[in-house]
């Protein structure tokens, strides 16, 4: 099997699985506890937070523990966006882009229909990415978040998050961004993105899944979503996940130190593999913007096609994949991120993402895209219908 799906998630890492071991068996403590039990589960969340702080280029106490991408998006968006319209009622309106992930769409959306916020979309070109000036353009004295994703889950597209971040700051606005896919891969020093919340998920980077991680930085206010025993400095209460909070920051300090290398290498056999399927797929075409794309990912539409057609032809090949995002998966509607990039909703359904981790090789990929000219070639000679 050739798996191509890691945007979706991937495989635990063994240093990562050893690192967090001792916090599922014999430290089994509770952190709040105070006895030696506890005592060694609270040193043990204390190292990961600080490891985490490392990785971001920030304080440990600027760091929330969460159970994943979808939570710390929530948190951030709607415990900003509550938190600053509670200090200041004309505060009633939250801005995203017309990309988002889900766990940002629908945060904003569940603030309009239960909280009365308004909801601005930025729009994005052809290839995806928002501009300085579609920002400014919705940006209103009201506005009490920009939530704009560092890169795509689907296509891939970069966004130019220090710039657009700077935009907001000078307005003195919050602004988040989901670096779940971008983990890994580009930067995370947060100092240096300019932005005031950034979410991350451990199990895009090799650890388990269940655990992710939400950066706030100091004195931003936050409503927090679940109540409890205070703990997460009263931001995220309940009994803290110690061995995920390891497994984290383990993940995030293997990725730090082989970032750029492994980010250069994989760049180079996207391409190679992008090239391949283009040149052997006639009226094929990439989605997403040509350079500023993640190193990881290469999404094609196939007119002529089922888009899923195309992942059971491809799966009987060996070669797993996916059409866009995890988080969508089993929906027939066309994907919404590539109906914002101005791509025909029929057209649309043709979409096949391959997405590869840092041990990808090029000849996995030559073998995947052997296996596209033929899945594409043989759908097209059957027709588009899904084969049942």
């Amino acid at each position: 099997m050739i798996f191509l799906d890691a945007a979706a998630t991937t495989p635990v890492r063994r240093e990562v699985l050893e690192a967090m071991w001792p916090y599922l068996s014999g430290d089994f403590g509770n952190p709040s506890s105070h006895h030696s039990l506890g005592d060694a589960a609270a040193a043990a969340l204390a190292g990961a937070r600080e490891a985490t702080a490392k990785a971001l280029g920030c304080r440990p106490g600027e760091v929330i523990f969460t159970a994943g991408g979808t939570e710390a998006d929530n948190l951030a968006v709607k415990g900003i966006a509550l938190a600053r319209r509670a200090a200041d009622p004309r505060l009633d309106r939250v801005a995203i882009s017309a990309v988002e992930h889900p766990a940002v769409e629908e945060s904003a959306r569940y603030l309009e229909r239960v909280h009365g916020f308004a909801v601005d979309v930025v729009p994005v070109d052809r290839y995806g990415q928002v501009s300085e000036e579609a920002l400014a353009a919705v940006l209103r004295p009201e506005t009490a978040l920009v939530s704009v994703m560092y890169a795509n889950n689907e296509v891939g597209t970069v966004q130019p998050v220090a710039r657009l971040a700077a935009l907001a700051r000078g307005l003195g606005i919050p602004f988040h961004t989901d670096a779940v896919q971008a983990a890994g891969w580009l930067p995370l020093d947060v100092r240096g993105l300019g932005v005031d919340a950034l979410s991350l998920s451990g199990h895009k980077l090799g650890a388990p899944k269940g655990c992710g991680a939400l950066y706030v930085r100091g004195r931003t206010r936050l409503e927090p979503l679940i109540h409890g025993g205070g703990q997460e400095r009263g931001r995220r209460s309940g009994t803290e996940n110690v061995a995920g909070a390891v497994a984290m920051a383990t993940a995030l300090g293997l990725a730090g130190p082989s970032q750029r290398e492994a980010s250069a290498r994989v760049a180079a056999l996207r391409d190679d593999f992008i090239a391949e399927v283009l040149t052997g797929v006639p009226g094929a075409f990439l989605t997403g913007h040509p350079a500023d794309r993640l190193p990881s990912v290469a999404s094609f539409c196939f007119p002529g096609t089922s888009g899923e057609s195309v992942l059971l032809e491809l799966e009987r090949q060996g070669v797993i994949c996916s059409s866009g995002s995890a988080c969508a998966a089993g929906s027939d509607e066309p994907s919404p991120v590539l109906l914002a990039l101005g791509i025909d909703a029929e057209v649309a359904q043709t979409a096949v993402r391959f997405s590869f981790d840092a041990s990808v090789t090029a000849a996995e990929l030559r073998e995947a895209a052997a296996a596209v000219r033929t899945a594409v070639g043989s759908i097209r000679t059957l027709g588009p219908t899904s084969p049942q």
